[in-house]
C-alpha cells in the first residue's frame, strides 16, 4: 500500500515541522497577495460607484476633468446644445463639490461629498433616493449617506430611531455653515477619496456652495432616444460639440476615473508594485523551500539516476512537490483572507469583498509561483553525478 503513495509527498510529509513551515510561508504569501488585490479592487469599485449608479446613456464632462473628486465644471448650455440633436431623449444635470460637515455631537467638521440635482426627475439608480425625491424638493433638506465613515457622528442611527436630525454643512472656503434637515438615508458609501456623501437639490446646493454658479456643471446626463446607437451618437456629439466638453458612453465614463486612479495616482502605482513584490517574496520563499529539500535528499535522487530513472522523473518529483505546496498552502490562506477582508471592510467601510475572481487569479498564481521555484530549484539536480555523491 505504501508504494502507491506519491514520492513527492513521502519527501514532503517525512519533516512534518518543515513541512508545516513551508505551507504557513505560502499561506502568508496568498494572503498577502489576496490583501493587495482586494485593496485594489476596493479603490476601483469604491472610486466608480458614483457613474455606475448614474441614469442616462451617455455622460457629458469637462475637457479638464480629472476625477470625480476634483472640480472640473463645464458651461450648462452644452447640455441644451446636445438636447438639439434628434437621438437625443433628454438631458439633466449633476453639481458635485466637496463640502465640511460638522459632527453634531463633538462640533468637529469634516469633508463630505455634496450631490445636488434637480428632483424633478430622477438622476440616481438607488431606489432609497428615488422613493425620497419629493422630499427634496423642500428647501434645505438632504439625504445622507448611512455608509458613510463613523467620523460624522450618530446621524444614521438617529434618524433610524425616528429623532429629527438637524446638521449644519459649510461651503469648503465658508467660515458660515448652513443648517439642513436630513429627510432620508440611502447607500453609497465611501472610497479612497470620500468619507461620506450627501444628496440635495440643485437649489440647496447654490445656497451652499455660493460662489458656485449655477450655469457651470460637473456631470450632464444624456438619454438617447429608444433604438439610438450610442456609440454613433457619442461620435456625432464629439464632433460638433465645443472641446471644452468630452462624452463618454458609462463603460468609458468608468474606465477614466479607474485609469485616473490606477495610472496618474500613487496609490495605483503602489498597489501593482506591492502584488508583484508579494509574488517575488512567494517564489523566493518557495525556492528556499524547494532548494532545501532537495539538498536534504540529494543522495536519495542521485541513487534513483543511478538506478537509471531519468532526468524528467526526477523533476517531476519536485513539481509535485510544488503543485502540493502551491494547493495546501492556498487553501488555509483563503480562508484567512475571507476573515480579513471581512475585518477590512467593516473596519474602513471599503467594499473589499471575496470573489471567485479573485479566488481564481490567486490560485493560478499560488500555482505559478511554487512552478516557478521549482524550475528554478531544479538546476542542482538536472546536473547531479552519482558518482560524485558516493
Amino acid at each position: 500500500m505504501r508504494n502507491k503513495i506519491p514520492v513527492a509527498w513521502l519527501q514532503l510529509a517525512r519533516q512534518k515541522l518543515r513541512f508545516l513551515v513551508a505551507l504557513a510561508g505560502i499561506a502568508f504569501v496568498a494572503v498577502l497577495m489576496f490583501m493587495q488585490i482586494g485593496f485594489q479592487d476596493a479603490l476601483y469599485a469604491s472610486a466608480t460607484q458614483v457613474q455606475k449608479n448614474l441614469e442616462g446613456d451617455l455622460f457629458l464632462i469637462s475637457s479638464q476633468y480629472k476625477s470625480l473628486t476634483s472640480n472640473q465644471s463645464f458651461p450648462r448650455i452644452r447640455l441644451y446644445q446636445a438636447l438639439g440633436f434628434d437621438d437625443i431623449e433628454s438631458v439633466n444635470s449633476l453639481y458635485v463639490q466637496f463640502a465640511k460637515l460638522k459632527n453634531p455631537i463633538n462640533g468637529r467638521k469634516f469633508p463630505i461629498y455634496v450631490l445636488g440635482f434637480d428632483p424633478a426627475k430622477s438622476v440616481f439608480k438607488l431606489p432609497e433616493v428615488n422613493e425620497n425625491l419629493n422630499l427634496l424638493k423642500r428647501p434645505n433638506v438632504v439625504l445622507f449617506d448611512r455608509g458613510s465613515r463613523p467620523e460624522f457622528g450618530p446621524i444614521a442611527e438617529k434618524f433610524s430611531q425616528n429623532e429629527p436630525v438637524s446638521i449644519e454643512i459649510f461651503g469648503y472656503n465658508s467660515l458660515v455653515g448652513y443648517r439642513v434637515k436630513v429627510a432620508g438615508l440611502f447607500k453609497l458609501g465611501p472610497s479612497f477619496g470620500v468619507d461620506g456623501n450627501l444628496m440635495i437639490s440643485y437649489s440647496t446646493f447654490i445656497k451652499v456652495f455660493q460662489d458656485r454658479s449655477p450655469e457651470y456643471i460637473d456631470i450632464g446626463l444624456l438619454t438617447l432616444r429608444p433604438g439610438a446607437d450610442p456609440q454613433k451618437v457619442l461620435a456625432m456629439l464629439s464632433a460638433h460639440l465645443p472641446e471644452d466638453v468630452k462624452v463618454l458612453t458609462r463603460e468609458g465614463f468608468i474606465d477614466f476615473e479607474k485609469n485616473y486612479w490606477s495610472v496618474r495616482t500613487p496609490i495605483g502605482f503602489i498597489f501593482n508594485l506591492m502584488v508583484i513584490m508579494g509574488f517575488i517574496v512567494g517564489v523566493v520563499v518557495v525556492y528556499q523551500i524547494l532548494y532545501s529539500n532537495i539538498s536534504s535528499h540529494l543522495a536519495e535522487y542521485a541513487t534513483l539516476k543511478a538506478m537509471g530513472f531519468k532526468n524528467k522523473y526526477l523533476l517531476g518529483v519536485v513539481f509535485k512537490q510544488a503543485f502540493i505546496l502551491a494547493i495546501l498552502g492556498y487553501i488555509p490562506g483563503v480562508f484567512i483572507s475571507i476573515f480579513l477582508y471581512d475585518l477590512a471592510k467593516n473596519a474602513t467601510k471599503l467594499p473589499v469583498i471575496m470573489s471567485y475572481d479573485k479566488a481564481l487569479i490567486i490560485l493560478f498564481a499560488t500555482l505559478l509561483m511554487c512552478l516557478t521555484s521549482a524550475f528554478l530549484s531544479t538546476n542542482k539536480l538536472r546536473v547531479v553525478d552519482p558518482a560524485e555523491i558516493f
